[in-house]
């Protein structure tokens, strides 16, 4: 097990290194951040100047090797556009990202996996079939779209949730929280339900799935043989197998919701890091958005690194296996 891990953080970090250098090529080519920071009225020797002091007049390589070594260290530069610290500016939007992606990802899975295993149960019932065509909205409708919708709906025509913004926040140290306010809930809702339904519709029909495969295997029979109550033969055994290629697609979803919330924050413009990366693009501010997709590399590591060692939990062939081989 620890050969395992270390080989895959050895692994981890080539990635990282991988992503930190393609990011950095490619934001070379988004613009002069420059010009962004002094206008259009600037002369040349400013500009020059200001080059100067930014470090971007020196090679391509150096640039890189200093942005690596300081990305080693937490650090990611100065913001052009703003003139802070790339690491200060994701401090403060990383609470409001994660507390929209967690929320999101929490209403995914409680309410994907029970809807899976209902429609599998029951998947002559008319409920079930309501449910796999309503579940094609999810699938079909872009995220900004669902949003745009829902802002229609319940804030522009029903007036019952805020349509923008992060609400009323309480500070816990440096970490923000919109939690324990009534007003952040009723500000998380509707994001939170935009930012899931695609990632609730995909687990749900995923499980479902998963769930028929299983039922229609021989131990399943066997066990149906034996007299065992259903309660048992569907959530004691095929459930439990069921769960093993959910792991898998859920750890990734976790991943793909705070990287593609990009969308659901500049809908809703709700202050993360998402909504950070957008006005970083129209700035040409190479240190934030090279800075942000190292970040969600760097998420997308740890989770597979956690999905590899849930397995283990979850599935003990796995553990047979690899204990056969290592003898």
């Amino acid at each position: 097990m620890i050969a395992f891990v270390l080989r895959r953080i050895l692994q981890a970090a080539a990635v990282m290194l991988v992503v930190a250098f393609i990011a950095f090529s490619l934001f070379q080519y988004v613009g002069d951040p420059v010009l962004a920071m002094v206008g259009q009225d600037a002369t040349p020797e400013e500009r020059a100047e200001l080059r100067s002091k930014l470090g971007l007049d020196q090679p391509f390589h150096a640039q890189f090797a200093r942005f690596v070594g300081n990305a080693v260290q937490g650090e990611f530069g100065l913001s052009y556009r703003q003139g802070r610290k790339v690491s200060t500016l994701l401090e403060e939007r990383l609470p409001a990202t994660l507390e929209l992606s967690l929320a999101a990802a929490v209403l995914a899975l409680t309410a994907g996996i029970p809807l899976g295993v209902y429609t599998a149960l029951k998947r002559d019932g008319w409920l079930a079939n309501l449910f796999l065509a309503v579940s094609l909205i999810g699938v079909s409708l872009p995220t900004f779209l669902i949003g745009i919708l829902l802002i229609l709906l319940f804030a522009v025509v029903l007036g019952w949730l805020p349509s923008y913004g992060r609400g009323d926040t309480v500070a816990l140290g440096w970490w923000s929280t919109g939690l324990l306010t009534v007003d952040g809930w009723k500000h998380l809702l509707l994001p939170a339900f935009t930012l899931c339904l695609f990632q609730l519709t995909l687990i749900m029909r995923l499980v479902r799935s998963e769930m028929l495969e299983v039922l229609r295997t021989d131990y399943i029979r066997f066990a149906r043989a034996r007299g065992l109550p259903d309660r048992t033969i569907h959530f004691g055994h095929a459930l439990r197998n069921t769960l093993v290629p959910v792991i898998t697609i859920a750890g990734l979803q976790l991943g793909s919701i705070i990287a593609f919330s990009i969308i659901t924050e500049t809908v809703f413009q709700w202050p993360g890091m998402g909504l950070l990366f957008i006005q970083a693009v129209q700035s040409a501010d190479i240190p934030i958005m090279a800075a942000y997709l190292c970040l969600i590399a760097l998420v997308f590591v740890v989770i597979n690194l956690a999905v590899d060692l849930l397995y283990f939990a979850v599935d003990p062939r796995l553990r047979i296996d690899r204990a056969s081989s290592s003898h």
